[in-house]
């Protein structure tokens, strides 16, 4: 994409305008459309767009909202820099995604919302949490394309746009997305310290804005997000199918694979085995991070047990069929 990304890059200097402009206002509406949501609002990161979300529905001080355990910390991160509780529970053995059982027994009179993770890119049960009477917000960070569109049980849908992931900019990024009118105006308000108009302050917010050069990065990659994440299902389920016998976290039609996901109960010496580089996401679950355990409240076996267990495997649009076949033969 370097071509038509420098375009972007030299059409933005161009216009002079950095923040707040034309390209912004572009790169939202293009991906409203395409997550089949009303609106979209761009934020400097993933983590600002859960923050800005849970501000804005008011939650905060003395409030308790339920993540899994299971998740890259900036989902807890998030809940507390709204000033709420992170409350942790389990996850599903075989998804990896929050447990809708382990849910329900921990809300109190406190609770205002749930976060569901779309963890590897693989949906979470959105719908299912939705019966529990608080505010579901999806926390999408790696998962463009595995979300469902309007109608959804959710009040938001929080992405991520760090370069790695599936629509990746070139630098840190995020967006709320959402049907919510309401919710859209006050992330607006929340992102640019509070004003609507110059130097008038309506509250106290900080500054989480989205440049012109990530938003127009950010549209260029969106052309290719749908072919990339069909490379990513077909690259993961040649794996699949080169070696099924592997525990492979449990596959789903939306799932665009953000990270394709084995287990193993000797990672160790499985990644010293295979030809080719391996990562683990994530070594801890956040009960076991040492900034975030003392907010443990209930064991979490099941996380735990995926943080000791998981691999990821090369699974990205740019594998050559060569490089796919080296991981296939090597998988077993």
């Amino acid at each position: 994409m370097q071509p038509e990304l420098g375009e972007a890059v030299s059409r933005v200097l161009a216009s002079g305008q950095l923040l707040l402009g034309p390209e912004l206002d572009a790169f939202e509406s293009h991906f409203a459309g395409w997550c089949g949501r009303g609106a979209a609002v761009g934020v400097a990161s993933g983590t600002d767009a859960l923050r800005l979300t849970l501000t804005a529905l008011g939650i905060g001080a003395g409030d308790e909202v339920i993540v899994p355990a299971f998740t890259a910390v900036p989902t807890a991160a998030a809940v507390l820099a709204a000033g709420a509780v992170p409350v942790m529970v389990d996850v599903d053995a075989e998804t990896a995604a929050i447990d809708p059982a382990e849910a329900e027994a921990a809300v109190t009179e406190r609770t205002r919302a749930v976060v569901p993770v779309h963890m590897y890119g693989r949906p979470a049960p959105v719908d299912e949490l939705a019966g529990l009477g608080v505010a579901v917000i999806e926390d999408a960070a790696q998962a463009h394309g595995a979300a469902a569109p309007s109608g959804s049980a959710s009040v938001a849908a929080c992405y991520s746009f760090y370069p790695t992931k599936n629509l990746g900019g070139i630098g840190d990024g995020g967006a709320v997305v959402t049907d919510d009118a309401d919710l859209v105006a006050r992330v607006r308000l929340l992102r640019h310290h509070g004003m609507r108009d110059q130097y008038v302050h309506e509250v106290v917010a900080t500054n989480s804005r989205m440049s012109e050069v990530e938003a127009a990065a950010l549209s260029v990659a969106l052309r290719h997000l749908d072919a990339g994440n069909e490379r990513r299902r077909e690259i993961a389920h040649r794996y699949r199918a080169a070696a099924p016998g592997v525990a492979w976290q449990r596959d789903h039609p939306r799932h665009v694979y953000h990270l394709c996901v084995l287990r193993t109960a000797d990672r160790d010496a499985w990644r010293a085995r295979r030809p080719f580089a391996t990562a683990v996401h994530y070594p801890l679950a956040v009960t076991q991070q040492p900034g975030y355990a003392h907010l443990a409240r209930r064991p979490c076996p099941r996380a735990e047990a995926w943080a000791a267990e998981c691999v990821s495997v090369p699974c990205f649009p740019e594998m050559t069929d060569e490089e796919v076949e080296t991981v296939c033969e090597a998988l077993t």
